[in-house]
């Protein structure tokens, strides 16, 4: 009980004081996300991977209205919780070399939308869900707003009302479920057990899917994203890319699947239909891009797309593929914004067609950029490879064909992100990257940790399958129960 709640109110408590640290707030921050890290590998060492909710905390909070503070950790969201205060530390430390204006407030953001996700991937009550999803929304858009680049006021409007609008869905779905439920509280365990019908469940079931389909983001849901990570700071780019998406990811396995399973049943063919065109839709266009972080933005939809997919499928292996790809793909796409950062700091674009012969200057960062791409584009022996194989082992279980055309992400991602890597960093160099200079400090020590995790995670990642497969299983086991009833 005590590890939790100082897990999710010590961000909370970093983000005040480095709101009061001036020039200081870059130390503050490392200091709280690295404690914050140390408390969460504690907490692993002592998790259990069965089926059972730890570390619960439960306290009254608006009694009259049945809302609690109810707080646990289960192999699901212990995984998203790892990845959490995994990134949080090397997002801070890759921001090391800028020099931002009012860094207290940009540290400070960073730490209080920390405390908004772990409130998320913790919440056993829907309330207090809905809270930290607001609650990390806040954060994410000022930083945007305040930090960002050019045409930053409108493409920030269009994410916030994106973001919004799905997230007054949910709560119309939130308020829904609360009177259907005769005990008038928020409980997670409530809302499992409400007998609804097939009617019911089937609109329940978009009110939430839409709210997740935007912050993944799913086709059609996706046109905020492109602008969004382009426009956004580097380190906006690597919060909204490598935690803030996994709360749509999270949200689906969570609270859509046991909720609603028929209204999931009825309608998983087109959210795997939506997926499956957004993994296609994605890759042909990141073809066609000529700024390198556009064009991972565009790679990040077809990857998620078939992490949907998986989900949707309804089965083990797709289920356990999407958590090992949520974690993996948080650390390459934080990995591939943060060598594309590196590479505007130099030379002031990331236009591909300007770029060129970096390797030549720059081994180091040539040698780590290629190890994060060849674990992007899920090569045998990298982090990515066993999320997205039993991706598809799930997908296929639903149908051969649309196994097929789902695995284009992976062929479509080889194509263009090595012919990214080819353009950027072999060849020639020309006038803009002939001073280039390799990486040091900081970046190094970044890099190098996100390259061991790709090859560690990738060689042996038994224990990822382990913590979460009894959790997966027992959420599976719910919603074939629940399904059976309804019948």
């Amino acid at each position: 009980m005590e590890q939790l709640l100082l897990l999710i109110f010590l961000p909370l408590v970093g983000a005040v004081i480095a709101a009061f640290a001036g020039k200081s707030a870059k130390i503050v921050s490392t200091v709280f996300s690295v404690a914050s890290l140390g408390l969460t590998l504690f907490i692993a060492c002592n998790f259990i991977p069965d089926a059972s909710t730890q570390f619960e905390v439960n306290l009254p909070w608006i009694a009259n209205l049945g809302i609690n503070f109810h707080a646990g950790i289960d192999g699901i969201s212990m995984l998203v919780v790892l990845l959490t205060n995994l990134l949080i530390p090397i997002i801070i430390l890759s921001s090391y070399k800028h020099d931002y204006k009012n860094p207290a407030a940009f540290y400070a953001l960073i730490l209080f939308m920390q405390a908004g996700l772990l409130l998320v991937f913790t919440a056993l009550d829907a309330f207090l869900f809905y809270i930290g999803w607001e609650a990390a929304l806040i954060p994410i858009y000022f930083i945007c707003a305040f930090w960002g680049g050019k045409d930053r006021v409108r493409i920030n409007m269009k994410f916030f009302v994106y973001t919004i609008a799905g997230s007054l869905f949910m709560l119309m779905g939130i308020i829904y479920l609360y009177l259907q439920n005769p005990a008038h509280n928020f409980e997670i365990s409530a809302f499992y057990a409400l007998n609804l019908d097939v009617a019911q469940q089937g609109w329940i079931f978009w009110a939430f899917f839409i709210a997740f389909a935007i912050k993944m983001p799913v086709f059609p849901f996706h046109t905020w994203q492109p602008d969004t990570y382009t426009a956004a700071p580097a380190q906006g780019t690597m919060l909204l890319s490598g935690i803030m998406l996994k709360m749509g990811i999270y949200g689906v396995i969570r609270w859509l699947l046991p909720i609603v399973p028929a209204g999931v049943q009825d309608w998983s063919c087109v959210a795997i239909g939506l997926s499956i065109i957004g993994i296609v839709y994605a890759s042909l266009i990141a073809f066609t891009q000529k700024d390198a972080k556009r064009l991972v933005a565009y790679s990040s939809i077809g990857h998620v797309g078939l992490i949907s997919a998986g989900i949707f499928a309804l089965n083990q292996q797709g289920m356990q593929g999407a958590m090992v790809q949520m974690l993996s793909h948080g650390i390459n796409v934080v990995g591939l914004f943060f060598v594309l950062d590196i590479i505007f700091s130099r030379v002031k674009t990331n236009k591909i067609e300007e770029l060129g012969g970096i390797a030549k200057v720059a081994p180091q960062l040539a040698i780590a950029f290629l190890i994060i791409v060849l674990g992007t584009v899920a090569l045998p022996g990298t982090n990515g490879f066993i999320g997205e194989f039993l991706l598809l082992m799930g997908v296929y279980n639903v149908g051969i064909w649309a196994a097929a055309i789902a695995g284009l992400t992976i062929i479509f991602g080889a194509v263009y992100m090595l012919r990214m890597y080819q353009n950027v960093m072999l060849g020639k160099t020309n006038e803009l990257t002939i001073t280039f200079s390799d990486i040091q400090g900081s970046e190094k020590f970044v890099l190098y940790l996100i390259c061991a995790l790709i090859i560690v995670l990738g060689v042996y990642p038994k224990p990822l399958l382990h913590l979460t497969e009894a959790s997966v299983q027992h959420l599976l086991e719910q919603v074939n129960q629940k399904l059976t009833s309804v019948k």
